[in-house]
């Protein structure tokens, strides 16, 4: 295990309070939703999170996501339920239905858990989302990518706030080991749930919390927090700097492309660079992660160069045009064409947001314009050419039985259409995020 000794001493509430106070600012009469498994780590959170927020004059509401994925699942989220009701902790549960993937699943379990609980703050106006990942979950996380080659901002961990779509996460607890959260339950007399999955040699974090590769004793563990602190703090002061840059080489456009600067490739040191070829390319192609170092490098080497052809990375194509770059879509790595439904808010190809009107009359269907089974373009249309041509197959359309209804991002409306849906450009990874918070 990495958390080490029996006799630690509890978390207290000035503590917690202190470490919310250090990574970010609340409303008068905070409202705040906790991430909530029932585990020692959240249900300790929802404790100290709900006696933080009464003391201001506010109230939080515990969250958990069942996975569908354990039997007895069911009987535990009620006993957590119990026990949230005791403490007059109000306590909603969220399900994540359809079916489940075959490998990948924690990963998958993952992203559903983020969307449900970041759609749940979205509905009910919240901004702040609490999760319980701990000290223990840094060094687990340093040595998990350590392994995995990853490189300095890798390195740095988590960062105590990440702005999510429709809310922030923020993480109080990064400076705490497990054993003083479990200490804090017992000194409540408070039981929680053990999750099995913990301590399956299946997954490299339950290897590790079996002692698999930890650090050796106290000094290794202040050893390791030591590196990623100092990870850390050089990761923030890059993305300092990186922000500006992307303010100053890089447009984008709401139709969901961006226009780059030449200039930086040669201005700018390989590693800036490369950062900024990385912060847009994950936003332009929709990915949750960006491109290997390796790959952004060999990208750069050829921006840079004097080749005219264009280069493809990422779910991204990257072509020179009047003396800048542009970055569209990749055709070829796109989401195919999503029937609509009435009344619905959803992520299509993990960049635009489309919400449809409750009250519809009419079914629509979105897509881009150059994929398979997309209307033909009226050349006639006068909005198209306001954009050069090799855009407009990446350009999104919304289409009936009568063909183009709408082309939204070039103010193109069929005349008599009604009932559009909203489609606005909302990547999963947005072009900048919060700074890195280093606790």
């Amino acid at each position: 295990m990495l958390t080490l000794g029996s006799a630690a001493t509890p978390l207290s509430l000035g503590e917690f309070a202190a470490s919310l106070a250090s990574i970010a600012r609340f409303e008068s009469s905070p409202f705040l939703a906790v991430a909530v498994s029932g585990g020692s780590d959240s249900l300790a959170l929802a404790i100290l999170a709900d006696r933080w927020a009464r003391e201001r004059g506010g109230e939080i509401c515990a969250l958990t996501v069942d996975h569908r994925l354990r039997p007895e699942s069911g009987d535990e989220i009620r006993r957590l339920g119990a026990w949230l009701s005791a403490r007059a902790i109000r306590h909603e549960v969220l399900v994540w239905t359809g079916e489940k993937p075959r490998t990948g699943i924690q990963e998958a379990a993952r992203f559903a858990r983020y969307r449900l609980l970041g759609g749940w703050c979205r509905d009910h106006a919240c901004l702040h989302l609490l999760t319980g990942h701990h000290r223990d979950d840094q060094i687990e996380t340093l040595l998990i990518r350590r392994r995995a080659r990853s490189g300095p901002h890798g390195l740095a961990g988590m960062s105590a706030i990440r702005e999510l779509a429709d809310c922030r996460l923020l993480r109080p607890l990064l400076g705490v080991a497990r054993d003083r959260l479990v200490a804090f339950l017992e000194a409540e007399r408070q039981p929680f749930v053990s999750d099995p999955s913990n301590f399956d040699p299946a997954f490299e974090r339950s290897r590790l919390r079996q002692g698999e590769g930890g650090p050796a004793g106290e000094a290794g563990v202040s050893r390791l927090l030591g590196e990623i602190h100092a990870f850390g703090h050089r990761r923030a002061a890059h993305e300092h700097v990186l922000n500006a840059l992307l303010a100053r080489y890089v447009s984008l456009h709401p139709a969901g492309f961006a226009l780059l600067d030449p200039v930086m490739i040669s201005e700018r040191s390989s590693e800036l660079v490369e950062g900024l070829l990385s912060a847009v390319t994950a936003a332009i192609g929709g990915a949750s992660y960006s491109p290997r170092r390796a790959r952004i490098a060999r990208l750069r080497e050829a921006l840079g160069g004097a080749a005219r052809r264009g280069h493809t990375l990422g779910g991204c194509r990257f072509i020179r045009w009047r003396e800048r770059i542009l970055v569209t879509r990749e055709l070829a790595r796109a989401a195919p064409p999503l029937r609509l439904r009435q009344g619905e808010r959803m992520i299509w190809d993990r960049r635009f947001e489309v919400v449809t009107p409750q009250a519809g009359r009419h079914p629509f269907t979105i897509g881009y314009l150059g994929v398979a089974g997309a209307p033909p373009i009226d050349r006639h249309m006068p909005q198209l050419t306001r954009l050069p041509r090799l855009l407009w197959p990446v350009i999104p359309a919304v289409w009936d039985e009568h063909g183009i209804a709408a082309v939204l991002h070039l103010g193109y409306r069929r005349e008599g259409v009604a009932d559009l849906p909203q489609v606005v450009f909302r990547p999963v990874t947005s072009l900048t995020q919060a700074g890195f918070a280093v606790v």
